[in-house]
């Protein structure tokens, strides 16, 4: 069991920095008219990174791995999940820099993509603190997410489920949606310069603010799977052991 959740948890992470290089528009998405939000004194619409798909997949394998595993299950996948993310980059960017077949790059113009290399390079090669900023937010907000699941179920014992598996996540996200922006988009920027000028406050605490709001929606929804899935892990294992693994 511990397998299969931790496929699940490394996949989705790799996935998520994957595709987290596109940003979609929900209202276009829903074909519903734009909102056009103003916070913080920033107009915009409901725009978010694409890897917002697996963040129902990440809420409900951290919570059960911090169920039954511990937190020092968590720490061990994280850290390790960090590392082979780190990897997957290096891997990619060597990948960026191998000489293309003349024939593949030209290869995508009947698509309409006049250079099959640049357009790699574009959708892979995300910039060093985008990189750097995903990782330690991914990192900090999974550490916080166990720290405080099992800080509750300290006070609560084996009952309330849905009290930490909630609690849990609406904290350990609201220090992952700003970790990552400020990183990415305001100090590395400020410290090394970068493809773009640093976001101002205003802007970083907007766009923080949008994607935490949804992340604390989906935690209150996801809370039912918590639980039908805890039972199908106990059938499982059987409650002896069930039980014994819980404590």
């Amino acid at each position: 069991m511990f397998i299969f959740l931790a496929g699940f948890f490394v996949a989705n992470a790799q996935v998520a920095e994957l595709i987290g290089v596109k940003i979609f528009a929900l209202e276009d998405t829903l074909g519903i008219a734009p909102w056009n939000f103003n916070l913080f004194g920033e107009l915009g619409a409901l725009q978010f990174s694409a890897g917002v798909l697996l963040w129902p997949v990440v809420f409900v394998i951290t919570d059960l791995l911090n169920e039954y595993y511990g937190e020092r299950g968590v720490r061990l996948l994280s850290y390790f999940t960090v590392v082979l993310i780190g990897y997957a980059f290096v891997m990619i960017f060597a990948a960026i820099q191998l000489s293309p077949a003349d024939w593949w790059r030209a290869g995508a113009q009947v698509q309409g993509v006049p250079d099959s290399q640049a357009a790699f390079r574009l959708v892979f090669g995300q910039g060093l603190f985008i990189i750097v900023g995903s990782l330690l937010a991914f990192l900090i907000g999974q550490l916080t997410d166990a720290y405080v699941f099992h800080r509750i179920r300290a006070r609560t014992g084996q009952g309330k489920l849905w009290l930490r598996a909630t609690g849990s996540t609406v904290v350990s996200q609201l220090v992952d949606s700003f970790v990552v922006l400020y990183v990415a988009f305001k100090l590395g920027p400020e410290l090394f310069g970068g493809v773009t000028e640093p976001w101002p406050w205003p802007r970083i605490l907007a766009v923080a603010t949008v994607q935490y709001v949804f992340k604390f929606v989906m935690a209150v929804g996801l809370t039912p799977v918590i639980y039908v899935l805890h039972g199908v892990i106990d059938r499982y294992l059987g409650r002896g052991l069930a039980a014994e693994e819980t404590e």
